[in-house]
């Protein structure tokens, strides 16, 4: 991505404006998000439901916290100022359990804190399922971009960037 100009980091730098001092970053496969929120100081725990992928994670980054665990039942045992599923999470979970994963992200967002989540549309999930799982889950939509450099979002935007806060 670098070498074609685009920012390998976007989602990092994206979550960075929130000034988190914790994240957890929810469906982090080989971690990519995680460790680099973690090289700008900020305490990053990641979860993935698979083993194979939190074993690379775990090389490239023995000191940050990995959890197996599907996201509908995980229990991180904390909160964070921040939830990260970046990278199309909603979109690869066993259909009809959307929601229930949606559930366990947001049980993990600290009073203040923000869920954030980027999936392309068009792809069996819609802004209106979106926000429904959250606002069920106890968080409002704040926030809608396009993309992770924050562009605008309208009705031809392809991908959703939400921004959900709990107050």
């Amino acid at each position: 991505m670098q070498d074609q100009g685009q920012n390998p980091h976007g989602e990092a730098d994206f979550v960075e404006r929130f000034s988190p001092t914790s994240v957890l970053d929810a469906g982090c496969g080989t971690g990519r998000v995680a460790i680099e929120l973690a090289a700008r100081g900020i305490d990053v725990v990641g979860s993935d439901l698979d083993e194979q992928m939190l074993d690379v994670a775990r090389v490239k980054a023995p000191d940050v916290e990995w959890i197996p665990s599907d996201l509908a039942q995980l229990d991180a045992g904390r909160q964070f100022d921040v939830v990260v599923m970046a990278g199309n999470i909603v979109l690869f979970v066993e259909p009809g359990t959307e929601a229930a994963v949606v559930a366990g992200a947001c049980r993990h967002v600290a009073p203040g804190g923000s869920l954030i989540a980027g999936f392309g549309l068009g792809r069996g999930v819609t802004v209106d399922d979106w926000e429904t799982w959250i606002g069920s889950a106890g968080l409002v939509a704040s926030e809608r971009y396009s993309t992770w450099n924050g562009d605008a979002f309208d009705a031809e935007s392809g991908y959703l960037v939400s921004v959900a806060r709990r107050h």
